[in-house]
């Protein structure tokens, strides 16, 4: 093998690894903490996770008021888990979506926690996050 072709190889191996340290992660995780990843930069493919508190025993839930229709596709109903090594009836769990960004443009992902029989209350929490998808 001639020099000249090990250093195509070098450099073509160079690139790749490059590529590899570059490439977005495939899910972005958001919640309380993290909600400051907001506004949201998301590539086409790419899967947001959003994970918050919750405590449905007290009457609230989280309520899904926008989800940036036509940006972002939903990955199934929410999902509510409670830790398993609490022991304690009514203690708080999490709840979780998941999205896909689906096609390039722009929307607010917009969750607000609140007894649904109550209205004209303003929401207990807001979790309220700008989305765009390239």
């Amino acid at each position: 093998m001639s020099i000249a072709s090990l250093s195509r190889i070098a450099a073509v191996s160079s690139l790749s690894l490059l590529a590899a340290c570059t490439r977005t992660p495939s899910t972005v995780n958001l919640d309380e903490e993290r909600v400051s990843r907001c506004p949201l930069e998301l590539a086409r493919g790419q899967t947001v996770l959003i994970n918050l508190r919750s405590n449905p025993t007290t009457g609230f839930r989280w309520q899904v008021q926008d989800a940036a229709p036509g940006v972002l596709r939903s990955l199934g109903p929410e999902v509510y888990s409670n830790p398993e090594d609490s022991g304690l009836v009514g203690s708080a769990g999490q709840s979780s979506w998941r999205f896909e960004a689906a096609q390039s443009g722009s929307g607010r992902l917009l969750l607000v926690y609140r007894r649904p029989w109550e209205t004209g209350v303003a929401p207990a929490q807001t979790f309220d996050c700008q989305v765009t998808v390239e």
